[in-house]
């Protein structure tokens, strides 16, 4: 497999129009101009967006000019996609706040010395009404409507608002505006990537391919999102990235392979299948997979901790080597209820999380088991843990 069968395949969901006429245009020698848009909703990235982020740095690294575009125009309007209610409107202070951090968090993967940053707030907040109407006018209403989850918030009864049927005409100026070969996202991003195409097509008279990735699924096997809580946050510490790593379900090992790692896909195939057959015990990969990640992200020298803090915590039971502290004197009450300690010292968030751990046994003081609601008497020098890796010291 050459370079451009890697980036035609890697991570590829489908290609617009087609697979073949994208090929046809790269090995013609001649170099495209790209990009991957990303809204600043929030101010975390998670490891689903780096499978666009790394296929946009392959590019670069062939020497195509990439551009990395913030939507601090688009996220003004919010992204329907696959939504089952509108957005809630973000406001100019909270996109400056989101936005902070996110060259940070992606030095990993990008290299900003071949990668461009761009802001479609540049041109998108400089448009005007005549502007807007001209826009307007390349794409039917009905064309917009029949999207697939406008449809089902219509047929429940719950509103779709006028400014959310704008959102992928402002994305699809986007390819205008910069006049691009091709773009490239998740499969949640078809639908506004294809408005592109037809706007690029309209308005400049050029073809536009279409790239969909595929979305990973995060460690409940579900889609990886900021609202289902089973994301793998690239903000995360690095012992954390490697416990959720290793708690994925054999079947996304492949997977996680060839989305996150340079690993040959060659290798990944025959990993998939030793997996499948249980030829190997999947551990091992598990093992390689997580390293990898927390090495790409955070270097080798946390992937080695984070290993080994694994083997130490959770393999082998044994207490971390550096256990965080709590002082006696900052408990609210002495002796105090069980689950309200838990709470205290950030244990954990909830009093239910807390009671499910303290029904399944997984709360011990100095190694004993607790159990119950009762209250009970701390003393300096305890040490409380819950669940496999956390666990709190008392001091005074």
């Amino acid at each position: 497999m050459d370079k451009i069968d890697e980036l035609l395949t890697r991570r590829v969901e489908k290609v617009y129009p087609s697979k073949k006429a994208l090929e046809k245009k790269l090995r013609s020698g001649k170099k495209i101009k790209l990009y991957l848009g990303i809204d600043p909703t929030a101010t975390k990235l998670h490891l689903g967006h780096t499978v666009p982020l790394r296929t946009l740095q392959a590019f670069a690294d062939l020497g195509h000019q990439t551009i990395l575009l913030f939507g601090t125009g688009t996220v003004l309007v919010g992204d329907p996609s696959e939504r089952a209610e509108g957005r809630k409107l973000i406001t100019e202070k909270e996109i400056e706040k989101n936005i902070k951090t996110w060259k940070k968090q992606v030095e990993p993967i990008i290299d900003f010395k071949k990668v461009k940053i761009e802001y479609n707030g540049k041109w998108l907040t400089k448009l005007k009404l005549k502007d807007l109407i001209k826009i307007g006018s390349k794409i039917s209403a009905f064309q917009l409507f029949k999207r697939d989850n406008f449809q089902k918030r219509i047929t429940q009864g719950d509103t779709v608002y006028y400014h959310e049927t704008m959102y992928p005409l402002l994305q699809g100026y986007d390819s205008v505006a910069m006049n691009v070969d091709l773009e490239i996202g998740g499969t949640d991003q078809t639908f506004n990537m294809l408005i592109g195409r037809e706007l690029q097509k309209k308005f400049n008279n050029k073809e536009k391919y279409v790239m969909t990735l595929k979305m990973i699924v995060g460690t409940d096997g579900k889609k990886m999102s900021k609202s289902s809580g089973n994301c793998i946050w690239l903000t995360d510490k690095a012992k954390d990235i490697y416990g959720k790593v290793m708690s994925i379900s054999d079947d996304l090992i492949a997977d996680y392979f060839e989305f996150f790692t340079s690993l040959p896909m060659e290798k990944i195939k025959k990993i998939k299948k030793e997996v499948e057959k249980r030829k190997n015990n999947p551990m091992k990969y598990k093992k390689q997979l997580a390293w990898q990640i927390v090495s790409l992200l955070q270097g080798e020298k946390a992937a080695d901790q984070s290993q080994a803090y694994f083997r130490r915590v959770v393999q082998q039971g044994k207490l971390p080597e550096k256990i965080p502290s709590f002082p006696l004197r900052k408990l609210s009450i002495n002796p105090i209820k069980l689950v309200d300690l838990l709470i205290e010292i950030n244990l954990t968030k909830s009093k239910s999380a807390g009671k499910r751990l303290i029904k399944q046994g997984a709360v011990t003081i100095n190694n004993q088991k607790i159990s119950g609601y009762k209250k009970i008497k701390i003393s300096k020098g305890d040490i409380i843990k819950a669940g496999k890796k956390k666990v709190v010291k008392i001091n005074g």
